[in-house]
């Protein structure tokens, strides 16, 4: 039994849940030992069943992927994660990696690259699919928001006037202009329409 694969799937559409079980259900050496619908539940089924390989959505309800992500490796530091997720910004691959996921596939895959991923990643190895490496090589080089720029793209996101932004963090509308000029920069865009459709685009910003 040692060279079984003990898995677990934290996916909150039950079908496609289902699905993935299916597939990995047929793999000899692959045993589903848990299933999770929810950030939270991951982390008490974690606990449970300690799995070899943990595939994990990005976007549930309440608790996100990721920060399901940083509470398991937190308690349970060698953790293998594979992120499995229809997002493909290059600013969620980025957090996804930096919380402690081995490896980031996108939905379409096809099963067999599914299969070698999750054996790579319990022989303790990362794998990155070129496309997902290349949109973080990408990431990793271009200028990083601060906090508070981030915190202002997300009301630009969400349709705040400067007043707006300005009141609700607490800072006066020329500094909202200052922020705003940065961020434009550093987002490579010229006006606000631009950095709401990039922030969305790249997974800075989510409309949840």
């Amino acid at each position: 039994m040692s060279d079984v694969i003990r898995i677990m799937i934290v996916e909150d559409h039950h079908i496609v849940r289902q699905g993935f079980v299916a597939l990995l259900k047929m793999v000899e050496g692959f045993e589903v030992v848990a299933e999770a619908s929810n950030g939270e539940q991951a982390i008490a089924l974690f606990r449970q069943h300690q799995p070899d390989v943990t595939l994990m959505d990005l976007r549930l309800p309440g608790m996100s992927g990721v920060d399901a992500i940083k509470e398991i490796r937190k308690e349970f530091p060698s953790a293998r994660i594979i992120v499995l997720t229809t997002f493909d910004g290059d600013e969620d691959i980025y957090r996804a990696l930096q919380a402690g996921a081995r490896s980031y596939l996108l939905k379409g895959m096809e099963g067999d690259e599914l299969i070698e991923v999750i054996r790579t990643v319990h022989r303790g190895k990362s794998s990155l699919p070129p496309a997902v490496a290349g949109r973080l090589a990408e990431r990793l080089a271009g200028p990083t928001l601060t906090e508070r720029e981030t915190d202002v793209l997300k009301l630009i996101v969400t349709g705040n006037s400067n007043k707006e932004i300005g009141a609700a963090l607490f800072i006066s509308e020329a500094t909202v202009k200052t922020h705003i000029n940065n961020l434009l920069s550093k987002l490579g865009v010229s006006d606000r329409t631009q950095a709401a459709t990039t922030a969305l685009q790249r997974g800075i910003v989510h409309l949840d």
